[in-house]
């Protein structure tokens, strides 16, 4: 694989002249959950809210963590759905009140930023697993496949450019995009992975399969894995013949190489 600088498309390079994010100052209501867990604290590091079991905590701790587990499945149906939606449409969404919400996330920015920080971490705790398989192909396209059915994606078609990138997202966007390339280079190592693609090639793949949208969520999630398999089909290398190496024809075109990357300076 033809090395390169890259990034998971998570997140984006950081554009020349942008601002460190910043936030709405706090707004505190009488009666809202403490401040002492903020957006960035207690949450599962995924693409969606997790739905195991998690330690239950007493009284006020706990009933925060509850209503931020309801603020963010609320916010990532809400946004997916239409990314200019004010956070009012959230809180009514989730069924707390406009302060709970605010508490947490003084800004809209604050819970695009993360919604998207957790679909980030998802996909880096994925690669991780996809490390610890011994077969590389196995491990490539389970990542994939793991990653498809959180639908980390869809964060990135649908929010980027809608906020700024913090520094540690920026760090967490490289370290993704290395790990991701080298279960790639790992594939091709092995002979699984067809010689000619690159790790932008699977940040399309992904983003491809996350367009694809109707309005059962079970029918979503069977097209998807659909197509991912079609999709795998075209990523692996064919075995050489009796005659020698395949003829199969290359891939058109120059490889993707960080051009997505303009998507997450803000509109």
């Amino acid at each position: 694989m033809r090395e390169q600088t890259r990034t998971a498309s998570g997140v984006g390079e950081k554009p020349a002249g942008g601002k460190p994010a910043g936030g709405a100052g706090r707004i505190a209501a009488a009666g809202d959950e403490p401040a002492g867990d903020g957006p960035a604290g207690d949450g599962p590091a995924g693409g969606k809210p997790a739905g195991g079991p998690q330690e239950a905590l007493p009284g006020r701790r706990g009933q925060a963590r509850r209503n931020d587990g309801l603020i963010l499945e609320a916010a990532r149906e809400v946004f997916l759905s239409d990314p200019k939606a004010p956070v009012a449409v959230v809180a009514e969404h989730a069924g707390v009140g406009i302060s709970a919400l605010y508490r947490r996330y003084p800004s809209k920015e604050d819970l695009l930023r993360r919604l998207c920080h957790d679909g980030l971490r998802r996909f880096i705790a994925e690669a991780e697993k996809a490390g610890a398989e011994p077969d590389p192909w196995t491990a490539l396209t389970g990542f994939l496949e793991r990653i498809v059915d959180a639908d980390v994606h869809s964060l990135t078609v649908h929010l980027a450019g809608t906020f700024t990138p913090t520094q540690e997202m920026h760090d967490d966007a490289r370290r993704a995009g290395a790990m991701a390339a080298g279960l790639a280079e790992r594939a091709q190592a092995a002979g699984r992975l067809r010689p000619d693609v690159v790790a932008d090639d699977l940040d399309l793949v992904l983003e491809g399969c996350a367009a694809i949208r109707v309005p059962d969520r079970a029918r979503t999630s069977e097209l998807r894995r659909r197509y991912l398999r079609l999709l795998l089909d075209g990523l692996a290398a064919t075995p050489s013949g009796p005659g020698g190496p395949s003829t199969r024809p290359g891939l058109p075109g120059p490889p993707p190489h960080g051009e997505l990357n303009w998507r997450w300076r803000q509109r």
